[in-house]
C-alpha cells in the first residue's frame, strides 16, 4: 500500500493566543510541524508528505526548510484544507490511500501509526478513537440546566486523528457531502459501519490552548536522556587522521579499525548510551571485517537511523576535543557542518571545544588524541 500523508496546519489558532501559531510552537527545538514530520518519515509505505498552512504562515513553514514536504496553501475552514490537500494528491499516480492528520496532535506513537497502517489493508477506513469514562452532562433548556446521560455514555466516544481512507472515496466525499462536515473528515461517513474503529491513546490529545501544550512539555521532559561518550586513538605515522568527519592535513594519523575518527566515535557512543542502546563496539565490532578501515561517517549515519526508528532525536551534543596539535579552532566550524549533515540535526545543535593537556602525558606529547561529549536526546514517541 502506498500512502500519502495530509497534515493539516492550516489553523488560525485562535485558542492558544500566541503571536506563534501552534504549527511552529517549539519543544526541544523542534516545531509541532517537523516533530510530525519525522514520525511520519519513518514509515516506507508514506510516499508522499503535505502540509496544508496558514497564508499567515508562509515565512514561518519556509523557514523550516522542509525536505520533501509539499507546501499546499489552506481554506478558510478545515474542510476546505483537507479538500486543498485531497485534490493535491489525487493527481499523484501510485498513491490510493490518505492519512489525514491534525499538526496539532504530535504526540501520536508509532505504534499507534503502524496500527492504522496495517489496518487499511482490510478497511476502507480506519480511525482511532477514545471512550468516554467522565460523566457526561447534556444541557437541556433554561429550566432543565443539566441532564446525565448516564449509560448512554458507553455509546459516545472521541475520535483522533491520523485518520486513513481510501483516497479515491474521502476525496468523493469531500465533493459530494460538504455540508455533512462536522470536526474532521470521518463526519463525510453517512454509514459509520463501513469505518474501522482502533483504539487510540490518551497522550494524542489536541492541543487547543497554553495548558495543553505545557502539559505536552511534561511529557517530553520525562522523556529526555543524556549520555556521555568517550574515545581515545594513537597518533602513527602512515595513518591518515580524521576529525569529525573531516580529512585533516597532518604527517600523523589516528591507529583504529576503521577510520579512527575519535570525534565521531565519541559521539556515536554518547548516542547510544542516552538511547540505551549499548555501544559502539557492540554495534560495530573491531574483530570484524566488514567495519576494517570504515568511515566513522557511515556508522555514525547508521546509527542514527536506528535511534529515529525507535522515536529518538538528537537535541544537542556538546564536544571536547582534546590534542595538542593540530589546533581545533581553525576547523571548528567545518566540524560543526560536517556533524550536522551526518546527524541531520541543525549547527546551533552542536558545540566544540578544543583542549590540550599543556604538554602533560601521552596527548601532551603529541602521540594521542581524545575526545570527550555529552548528548540530549528525546524521546518523541
Amino acid at each position: 500500500m502506498s500512502f500519502c500523508l495530509i497534515i493539516l496546519a492550516g489553523g488560525n489558532s485562535h485558542r492558544f493566543r500566541s503571536n506563534i501559531g501552534k504549527p511552529y510552537q517549539k519543544i526541544a527545538r523542534k516545531s509541532l510541524v517537523e516533530i510530525n514530520v519525522d514520525k511520519a518519515r519513518q514509515f516506507k509505505q508514506i510516499k508522499k508528505i503535505i502540509l496544508v498552512y496558514n497564508r499567515k504562515d508562509s515565512k514561518r513553514v519556509k523557514s523550516l526548510k522542509l525536505k520533501n514536504v509539499k507546501l499546499i496553501l489552506g481554506g478558510k475552514n478545515r474542510q476546505q484544507s483537507a479538500f486543498n490537500g485531497l485534490k493535491y494528491v489525487n493527481n499523484i499516480k501510485g498513491i490510493s490511500k490518505v492519512l489525514i492528520h491534525d499538526v496539532a496532535r504530535p504526540n501520536f506513537s508509532l505504534k499507534l501509526f503502524a496500527t492504522i497502517i496495517r489496518n487499511m489493508k482490510n478497511a476502507r477506513a480506519v480511525v482511532p478513537k477514545i471512550n468516554i469514562q467522565d460523566a457526561v452532562k447534556q444541557k437541556i433548556d433554561s429550566s432543565i440546566n443539566e441532564y446525565i446521560l448516564g449509560k448512554n455514555r458507553d455509546n459516545l466516544f472521541l475520535t483522533q486523528t491520523p485518520q486513513a481512507f481510501n483516497l479515491k472515496e474521502i476525496y468523493h466525499l469531500h465533493k459530494v457531502n460538504t455540508a455533512k462536515y462536522k470536526d474532521d473528515d470521518i463526519s463525510l461517513y453517512m454509514d459509520l459501519t463501513r469505518v474501522k474503529f482502533i483504539e487510540g491513546e490518551k497522550n494524542n490529545f489536541k492541543i487547543t490552548d497554553q495548558s495543553d501544550f505545557q502539559n505536552l512539555k511534561n511529557i517530553y521532559r520525562s522523556k529526555q536522556s543524556v549520555g556521555i561518550g568517550f574515545d581515545v586513538h594513537r597518533l602513527v605515522p602512515k595513518r591518515k587522521l580524521y576529525l569529525a568527519g573531516l580529512k585533516i592535513k597532518s604527517p600523523l594519523g589516528t591507529l583504529g579499525h576503521s577510520d579512527g575518527d575519535p570525534v565521531l566515535h565519541a559521539i556515536t557512543d554518547a548516542i547510544l548510551g542516552a538511547c540505551k542502546m549499548g555501544d559502539i563496539g557492540q554495534m560495530f565490532s573491531d574483530k570484524s571485517k566488514k567495519f576494517k578501515n570504515i568511515r566513522s561517517t557511515i556508522l555514525l549515519q547508521e546509527v542514527m537511523e536506528k535511534i529515529k526508528s525507535k522515536g529518538y532525536f538528537v537535541n544537542n551534543i556538546d564536544i571536547n576535543i582534546i590534542t595538542q596539535t593540530p589546533k581545533i579552532k581553525k576547523y571548528k566550524n567545518k566540524m560543526i557542518q560536517s556533524i550536522s549533515k551526518v546527524c541531520g540535526i541543525s549547527k546551533n545543535q552542536i558545540n566544540i571545544k578544543g583542549k590540550t593537556t599543556e604538554k602533560l602525558g601521552i596527548i601532551g606529547k603529541e602521540k594521542a588524541i581524545a575526545c570527550e561529549v555529552i548528548t540530549y536526546v528525546i524521546k518523541y514517541d
